[in-house]
Parts: C-alpha cells; sequence; structure tokens
C-alpha cells in the first residue's frame, strides 16, 4: 500500500495552496484508496471501518496521538449516547455502531467511567490516555498506515475531483495520492482548502471555545456529598462564583460542569468561557485568536482552581493536574452540503430515512456567560447522510462536527458518540462509492443506513 519510490511529480496542473508555485517538484509519498484527515472520533472510525474492508488507507493527524477535542482539548467526555428526561430512570442507550465499540473497548481498559448525571441525561467520563492507546490499537489493528505530525497543507484536484493532497511535515513536503478523501480534520480544512463552500456559525457567530482542566488532589466523596451528584452545579455554587466574580476574582462563566474520572482523588472541570481581551468571540482557526484563548485560558484555569479550592469542600488541597494540550473547540467552519441538519429538525426530534446516526444529546449553546441547554426529552433525531457531502467537489466526503448544519443544530450534534457514527457512515459510503464508481452525492442513504445497521448501529 504505502509506496516510497518518491517519484517527483510536476503540481503546475493541480490545484494547491499559494504557498506552491507553479512547477513544484513534490515527491509522492503514498498511493492509497482512502486518505483520512484528522485522527479524532471521526476519523478513527473512518479509517477503521474502511480499512477493516481491505482498502488501503492512509490517516493523517497534526498531533501524535489520536483523539482530536476529546483528548487534545480535554473535552474528557462522552456525550450523546443517551436518552434525556424528565422522569428519573437511569441511562437508555440509544446510540450504538462504532460509538459502541470503541467506549466498551475503553471500558474494558478501565478508561471509562459510568454514566454520570447531566442534567437531564448520561454521559461518560474517559482516560485521555487510554484513548490514545485505544485509537492506536483499533487502527493498527485493521492496517490503517497512520502518519501522526503530518499536517495537510494543500489539495491536489483533477478539475472537480480530489485525487489527494499535499502533505507537510520535518521531513518536508510530499503528496498522498488517493481515490477518496475522508475529511474528519473538524474544520473542514481539506473542504476549505479546495474553495469548496463553509460557513462559520450564524452570520459568522460561532460557540465559545474552552479549557478543560483535571483537578487532583480532591476528597471526591465530601466534594460530591455537597455538590450533588449532578455534573452540572447547583445554584449555591453558582451563587458562589457570582460572589467571588463581584470580588474580583475573573471567573466569567457562572454555570459550570465537573464531572468525576477513572482517577482516584481526581475532578474534570469545565468552567472556563474564552473570549477576547475586549469580549470579542474568538474563532480559533485564526492563530491569533487561538493563541489568545490558549493564554487566557490557562489565566482562567488558575482563577478557577482556586476558587474551587478556597470555596467548595472536598477541594481544599486540590491542584491543577493538567489542561488539554489545546483549548476545547466547539465550532468553526460547517460545510455547505448538499443537504443541512436544520435547528427545526433538532427541536422536532426529525427521523429521516437516509439517517446514518441518532442524536438525543440537547443543543448546548456556549455564547455567553452560562450555556444554553434545549433538552430533547425521552426522543432523539436523526442525522441524514448528505449532510456529510459538500455541495460542490467529487471523491470527498466529510465526517465530524464540520458537518452540513445550522447553528443550534451544530451545538447538539457535535458531540463524541454522533462524531464516532458520522466516520462510520463515511467510511460505508466510501467503501459503497469505492466499489460501484458512484460519486458520495449519488449514493442511496438509504443502502448506507441498511449497511450501518449490518455493523451494529441499531438504527431500526
Amino acid at each position: 500500500m504505502y509506496d516510497r519510490h518518491m517519484t517527483n511529480i510536476s503540481v503546475a496542473h493541480w490545484t494547491l495552496d499559494p504557498v506552491f508555485a507553479e512547477n513544484t517538484q513534490i515527491p509522492v509519498l503514498a498511493e492509497v484508496d482512502v486518505l483520512v484527515v484528522g485522527a479524532g472520533a471521526a476519523g478513527v472510525a473512518a479509517a477503521t471501518v474502511a480499512a477493516e474492508a481491505g482498502k488501503s488507507v492512509l490517516m493523517v493527524e497534526k498531533y501524535g496521538f489520536a483523539g482530536g477535542a476529546a483528548v487534545a482539548g480535554l473535552s474528557g467526555t462522552v456525550c450523546g449516547m443517551y436518552l434525556a428526561s424528565d422522569t428519573g430512570r437511569g441511562p437508555e442507550q440509544v446510540v450504538f455502531g462504532f460509538a459502541e465499540r470503541f467506549t466498551a473497548e475503553l471500558q474494558a481498559r478501565g478508561g471509562l467511567t459510568q454514566p454520570q448525571v447531566y442534567g437531564k441525561t448520561w454521559t461518560s467520563a474517559h482516560d485521555p490516555l487510554m484513548w490514545r492507546e485505544t485509537a492506536d490499537d483499533v487502527m493498527t489493528a485493521a492496517g490503517v498506515q497512520i502518519l501522526y505530525h503530518t499536517a495537510i497543507v494543500g489539495v491536489i484536484m483533477d478539475g472537480a475531483r480530489h485525487a489527494g493532497a499535499v502533505l507537510s511535515s520535518n521531513a518536508g513536503f510530499s503528496v498522498v495520492k488517493s481515490k477518496r478523501t475522508i475529511d474528519a480534520s473538524g474544520d473542514a480544512a481539506v473542504v476549505a482548502r479546495a474553495g469548496h463552500g463553509y460557513v462559520f456559525g450564524d452570520d459568522g457567530r460561532i460557540q465559545n471555545p474552552t479549557m478543560f482542566f483535571r483537578l487532583g488532589g480532591v476528597d471526591v466523596a465530601s466534594f460530591r456529598d455537597s455538590y450533588g451528584e449532578d455534573t452540572i452545579c447547583p445554584l449555591w455554587v453558582t451563587e458562589r462564583i457570582l460572589a467571588a466574580r463581584e470580588a474580583g476574582a475573573e471567573l466569567p462563566r457562572q454555570k459550570i460542569w465537573i464531572f468525576d474520572t477513572t482517577r482516584p482523588n481526581e475532578l474534570l472541570v469545565n468552567a472556563t468561557r474564552l473570549t477576547g481581551a475586549d469580549g470579542r468571540m474568538l474563532n480559533v482557526i485564526d492563530p491569533a485568536d487561538f493563541t489568545e484563548a490558549e493564554i487566557g485560558g490557562r489565566h482562567q484555569v488558575r482563577e478557577y482552581a482556586r476558587f474551587l479550592a478556597d470555596t467548595i469542600p472536598g477541594c481544599q488541597d486540590s491542584f491543577v493536574v493538567d489542561t488539554g494540550v489545546e483549548a476545547g473547540i466547539r465550532q468553526t467552519r460547517s460545510i455547505v452540503g448538499v443537504q443541512t441538519l436544520r435547528n427545526d429538525d433538532v427541536v422536532q426530534a426529525r427521523k429521516d430515512a437516509t439517517g446514518i446516526c441518532r442524536s438525543p444529546w440537547p443543543i448546548e449553546l456556549h455564547s455567553g456567560d452560562r450555556p444554553k441547554l434545549h433538552w430533547i426529552l425521552d426522543d432523539y433525531y436523526e442525522v441524514p447522510y448528505l449532510t456529510l457531502v459538500p455541495e460542490t467537489g467529487e471523491d470527498i466526503i466529510v465526517a465530524g462536527r464540520c458537518l452540513s448544519a445550522e447553528h443550534e443544530a451544530l451545538a447538539s450534534a457535535r458531540v463524541t458518540a454522533q462524531c464516532f457514527e458520522y466516520g462510520h457512515a463515511a467510511a460505508v459510503a466510501t467503501l459503497i462509492s469505492l466499489d460501484s464508481g458512484t460519486a458520495y452525492g449519488d449514493l442511496d442513504g438509504k443502502l448506507i443506513r441498511k449497511e450501518m445497521n449490518a455493523n451494529g448501529s441499531a438504527l431500526d
């Protein structure tokens, strides 16, 4: 599969980022059936499913590990598996398939907590190191060729058809040729470089990034006795945050979430709200905004950790274990797709005959001093297949949070369990497309749904 003959090709007739001058000679690193860009939940699922079907698959990831926002951003939870309800019943799982497969492997390693109460629903926290190890093992066993520490810097086009990409690493530039490309970057990095359509949220307004942190040295039993079992903070904690803010503490978000982890004496804290120094929204596609989010996020982590140690029972001897490798990214680009997931689709729990994923997760919109939550009670909606297919371009599909969705719909559809299944769907579509020679946009979503059911997705 992996061609290292390093034959030079001319890129004069390919579409590349402007950094590549005409007639530049770049060595060919590989020719594969499937190129997957980004090793988050969606990318891991897509690469694994495609490789297990016998296709040659190259995974390209900018970090030295898999996990995306779940690991680099330390988001730390697998959200979107369980129904929400007002009835007080226990967790009822409605998302299966690759999401179930991966979480079961995590749990077998001791890397996943039991479901924890999150308002009206449930979520589980994972160990980020075990997430990386699980992804390594699953992809390697499937025969995926993995290139960590490698970024996409250009695309290769043959007319409207995606024919590969230009990679950059410490070894220099190289080319990978591919029959199909799965953009699982989360940021629609390949789609954007090819000039296909995308949007940023609601007329440019996107959700705030955050910076998770792990807090060690906690008497967790004492903490839970006072804080309660719900991971969303009780009113008295919000009141203490407001009082501390009045006294000069930098605590911009007053509704915070705190989860148990798989480790003793440790909590996972989602508390920060990252905006510009002038209060503006930060779009982390811009490295200047990303840098401001990182620096401001680390400062806020210390402020919230100090507040917890000074104020919350069980935290008096606590300390910051670590933060994410980067700020947690909730939203950047969304593609302009053949079909778009609408806000009303979520609110009305709409089903679709071509649905490739269920989602019971609430609209969880982070754009102020407290998140906006709109619950979908005792029900779920389905995400249509064609939301993964860009409106223009051929032989490319996306998987992950960059799917085509309206702003509030994305605030529900972007979470981890669903991203696993988007990757699963993108791989199934890719296999059918390769074997039949059919364009992604011409595939029957019902057939993809049927194949996913055969793989355990339990959509029907």
